[in-house]
């Protein structure tokens, strides 16, 4: 993508509590930090901003801000830097963003296009874009799915071990391995194989336990014990609650590239931790659920994890029924690039929703 000239500042919106001189200091310091990470001064302030405003005026103004807990000193430094409520109150009242260009969005439609590819290396392909087009860490996740299972395989891998195959109506492929009946002939997984790809007619995966959990205790099957066994095995590998998430996370190391204190560095390690579990998936999923468009969370407010300097931004990937198909975002420190972000995010959300839908 094209780095165009940055445009002209849009008039400023003046947040509720602040006046018009304390707004455009507290957007210049935040702009200031997302592009350089480091503390503002008074004499930079005077030298950026449009009001003819003098550096003793602007220590005043920033003075004020720090007492509302808009603004803080990092050190014995004069710069301030704004805390997590003066970034939440620029995200909410003082950004300004713009919608992609054309040849931007046909960037990104041309890196998900799914010729040639799996739905799985796709959306491992949309995480990698959003790395690396906001410097942090890129992620989608898609949902449970309990929509039609097309093909279902035994596979022999060894003496006692099978992998079984799962592939879905829209693509999606899962692998599980069981352990096989001692004595169980080759033969016996094809004709597992063979019967259940019999039973399928666009059920789901529970319809389908279902059916041959009732097909089995009937003695309707017409095969032996042992096949009748390694069936019941390959379906139990997936839970009753329905096939798993899949959460696509990259760019992880972008997030310790500024780390220099054990302490943060600890926290990070816990995120990616903590990004790993069930449980976060279906937060991710309720963040976006609860959602119209983007959001933006700053330290803590996610509930994902603890104030360390992070930020997330989340969308929901909706489809064509305007059902929520997945979640897609980024999470970075909280200098990421919000106005740049934002829209790159909104516009994969929707072109990931077509997909999964």
């Amino acid at each position: 993508m094209d780095h165009r000239p940055t445009p002209p500042k849009p008039p400023l919106r003046l947040p509720p509590g602040l006046d018009i001189r304390s707004a455009a200091v507290l957007r210049e310091i935040v702009e200031q930090y997302v592009e350089t990470g480091e503390p503002v001064g008074s004499r930079t302030l005077s030298r950026l901003l449009p009001l003819n405003l003098s550096p003793a005026t602007i220590r005043n103004v920033m003075a004020d801000l720090t007492d509302a807990g808009l603004l803080f000193s990092p050190h014995t430094s004069a710069g301030r830097l704004p805390t997590d409520r003066g970034l939440r109150l620029f995200v909410d009242g003082l950004l300004q963003f713009g919608d992609l260009a054309d040849d931007e969005r046909a960037t990104i439609n041309a890196a998900l296009a799914q010729s040639g590819r799996s739905l799985q290396e796709t959306l491992a392909q949309a995480s990698t874009m959003l790395s690396g087009l906001s410097s942090a860490a890129g992620l989608v996740l898609a949902p449970k799915s309990d929509g039609p299972v097309k093909h279902i395989e035994f596979v022999p891998l060894s003496p006692g071990r099978a992998l079984v195959v799962l592939v879905s109506a829209d693509g999606q492929v899962e692998n599980r391995i069981i352990e096989t009946p001692t004595g169980l002939p080759p033969s016996a997984l094809q004709q597992a194989s063979n019967y259940l790809n019999a039973q399928l007619s666009g059920l789901s995966l529970p319809e389908l336990r279902i059916r041959v959990a009732a097909d089995i205790s009937a003695d309707r099957t017409a095969l032996d014990a042992l096949t009748n066994t390694v069936i019941a095995a390959g379906l139990a590998t997936w839970s009753s609650e329905g096939r798993g998430g899949s959460l696509i996370l990259r760019g992880q190391g972008r997030l310790l590239a500024d780390v220099d204190q054990l302490e943060k560095l600890s926290a990070i390690q816990a995120l990616f931790e903590r990004l790993e579990t069930e449980e976060t998936m279906l937060r991710l999923l309720e963040l976006a659920e609860n959602s119209d468009g983007v959001r933006i969370f700053i330290g803590a407010e996610s509930g994902l994890f603890g104030a360390a300097g992070v930020s997330m931004v989340v969308a929901p990937a909706r489809n064509a029924q305007d059902r929520i198909v997945g979640a897609i975002g980024v999470i970075g420190p909280t200098r990421i690039n919000y106005g740049r972000i934002i829209p790159v995010v909104d516009y994969t959300a929707r072109v990931i929703g077509r997909l999964l839908g």
